[in-house]
Parts: structure tokens; C-alpha cells; sequence
């Protein structure tokens, strides 16, 4: 059968390396960091809210892990040469892409489920909606999965295949009921959950793309090129997919958050009760200090 490119590269020139190492460092800080950011953020929007925000950061903690691990291992695969320029020879120890699709097997239905619960539909339908999310999302993964590991053109079209019909499911699923539920979303919100829609095909939209590199063989995708342009659109996706969109989640809670409770307005960073608290305490001061012209100074004269 026909080999398919790219699924082992024998060799990295000390620029492909560099390139992957650093784009893996940087996945690591934007998904370790943008967790640590939610989690100290989720008491900025209302209860009701706190769940997407958590789901969210627990999505980029378990990406940051397996990036750990996916960085790890590429260490190991590509271990450095004799000198600063010299070659990175593949080790006995083989580059495992099966770590993406671990980490996709978990923060993907988290990721729709973050989704649907910033949506804030009723419970039924919520629950309605991630029936049919939840299953096509691992179907998706785990039939992407036997592709991946393929040497041969044959058998990673035929998984691929099979995984983008789940994948245009969910594709589907989620663009239509987000576009139902702008109308009961507020004004201030529905710029922000029209770009989500946008951002799920565009970035979903990129895995695919670098799935299919090693069948595109040729000088390019057919080498270290494209390894190193697969492992860009993979770790750019998920940067995009669970860190940014993580943090456009928690936008479209504070929005809410504020036009529910204005205590929650981004000026405000103290709980209603304790601004009332401070508006009496003002007032105290306010009716004790004495004024050049003012009310102050008749009230500390004796009666």
C-alpha cells in the first residue's frame, strides 16, 4: 500500500526543532496560565455562571498537562546532536501523537459543555443538547484515532473519513443552536456568541487540515515540513480553541453577570451587601464633616 508521509520523520534540522519546542513552551504558558486566570476569575461572575468558567479552566489544566507531556516526549524522540546545528535524530523512543487525542478525548465534550452551559438554556434543553454533542464528540476522537497512527494513505483516509462525519455533525448541531439562541441573549452578548460560532468552524476546521498533511505527501508535507506544520496547526488550534475561547466564555459571563447584578460591573469588586455597607458608612461620614458653607458645620453646633 501506499506509505503515507510524515508519520515518521527520521530527522529534524535544528530549525524544525526549535520551532516545535517553542511553539509546545508557548502552548504550555498559554493554557497552564489562562487555567490559573479562570479559576481566580470564576467569583467575578454569578453562580449560575461559575460552572462554565470552571469547565473552562479545567479544559486548558488538562491540555497544559498533556503538553507537558507531548513537550516531554519530543525531547526524548528528538534527543540534540553533537553540536548546536546538527541534525536531531529520531531515538528509539517514537514521537506519540497518541497524547492529543487523549487530551482531545477529554477537553472536547468539556468544551461543549462550557458551551451550552454559558448559553444558560433551560435544563431540559441543555440536557437535550449535550445527548447529542457528547457521543458524536468522542465518536469523532476515537475513530480519528486508528488514522493517525497509519503509515498507509489506505487506512488513514478511511478513519479520517469516518471521523468527519461526527465532526460535521457536531459542526452542524452547534452552529444552529447557537443561532437559536441569540434571540434570547442579551444585546451586549450576541456579537461575542456570534464570533463563537465563527471560532468553532474556522478553528475546528484547522484539525482536519493537519490530519490530512501526510497523505499530501511531497517534497514539503512529505518531510519534516510537514511534521513541523502539522504540530503548528494542532498546538496553534488548541491555543485558539481552549484558551481563547475559554476566556470569550467567561466575557460572555461577566456580561451577563452584570446585567443580572450590577455589583458585578467591572468596576465594582466588592458583593452588594458589602457596598451597602460602605454607602451607610460613607453617609456617616459624610453627615459628620463639617462643610465651609454646608450642613456640617450647623450640625456640631450645640442645640
Amino acid at each position: 500500500m501506499v506509505q503515507a508521509a510524515a508519520v515518521n520523520i527520521p530527522s529534524l534540522s535544528a530549525t524544525s526543532f526549535a520551532t516545535v519546542y517553542n511553539l509546545f513552551s508557548l502552548a504550555i504558558a498559554c493554557l497552564l496560565f489562562t487555567s490559573l486566570y479562570l479559576l481566580v476569575s470564576q467569583r467575578q461572575v454569578l453562580r449560575q455562571y461559575r460552572n462554565a468558567v470552571v469547565v473552562s479552566a479545567i479544559v486548558c489544566g488538562i491540555a497544559a498537562y498533556h503538553y507537558f507531556r507531548i513537550f516531554n516526549n519530543f525531547q526524548e524522540s528528538y534527543p540534540a546532536g553533537a553540536t548546536i546545528d546538527a541534525p536531531h535524530q529520531l531515538s528509539n523512543i517514537e514521537f506519540n501523537e497518541g497524547y492529543r487525542y487523549v487530551d482531545w478525548l477529554l477537553t472536547v465534550p468539556l468544551l461543549l459543555f462550557e458551551t451550552v452551559a454559558v448559553m444558560a438554556l433551560g435544563r431540559a434543553a441543555a440536557k437535550k443538547l449535550l445527548v447529542k454533542l457528547i457521543p458524536a464528540s468522542a465518536l469523532m476522537i476515537a475513530l480519528g484515532y486508528p488514522g493517525e497512527l497509519a503509515n498507509e494513505v489506505g487506512p488513514r483516509l478511511l478513519w479520517g473519513t469516518l471521523s468527519t462525519i461526527p465532526f460535521l455533525y457536531l459542526l452542524y448541531v452547534l452552529f444552529v443552536e447557537l443561532s437559536r439562541s441569540l434571540d434570547r441573549q442579551p444585546p451586549e452578548v450576541v456579537h461575542t456568541i456570534k464570533m463563537l460560532r465563527i471560532a468553532l468552524v474556522g478553528l475546528w476546521g484547522v484539525y482536519p487540515i493537519a490530519y490530512l498533511f501526510p497523505i499530501l505527501g511531497g517534497d514539503f508535507f512529505g518531510g519534516e515540513g510537514g511534521f513541523v506544520l502539522k504540530q503548528v496547526g494542532y498546538s496553534l488550534a488548541d491555543i485558539f480553541a481552549k484558551a481563547a475561547y475559554g476566556l470569550a466564555i467567561y466575557k460572555v459571563a461577566r456580561v451577563k453577570s452584570r446585567l443580572a447584578d450590577p455589583s458585578y460591573d467591572d468596576d465594582h469588586s466588592v458583593e452588594p451587601a458589602a457596598a451597602a455597607n460602605g454607602a451607610h458608612a460613607g453617609d456617616e461620614v459624610l453627615s459628620t464633616a463639617g462643610a465651609p458653607n454646608g450642613n456640617g458645620a450647623r450640625a456640631s453646633r450645640p442645640s
